[in-house]
């Protein structure tokens, strides 16, 4: 369960980053917080997320893993939609 959520966060980092450097006009409407430090403090929110469900699923919650999981999947499709521009 371990190795999922670590691939799983490797995923989540790349769309992260990807979603970042697209230059979508959504993202000149985001509030200050997200462009703080160059987009790193969200990059360091989505750490702390991938490292509570690590931390959650090795101490008996795997259903933290299975939300992260979840939680993935929406990431992916809300990537998707701001990198082919269909949002």
């Amino acid at each position: 369960m371990l190795l999922l959520a670590f691939i799983l966060g490797v995923g989540n980092f790349a769309m992260h980053k990807a979603v970042l450097e697209s230059g979508h006009p959504l993202l000149g409407r985001m509030p200050w917080f997200v462009h703080m430090l160059s987009g790193r403090f969200s990059i360091a929110v989505e750490f702390v997320m991938l490292l509570a469900a690590m931390l959650l699923g090795t101490n008996g919650y795997p259903q933290a893993i299975w939300a992260y999981f979840a939680y993935t999947l929406a990431n992916g499709v809300a990537a998707w939609l701001i990198i082919s521009r269909k949002v």
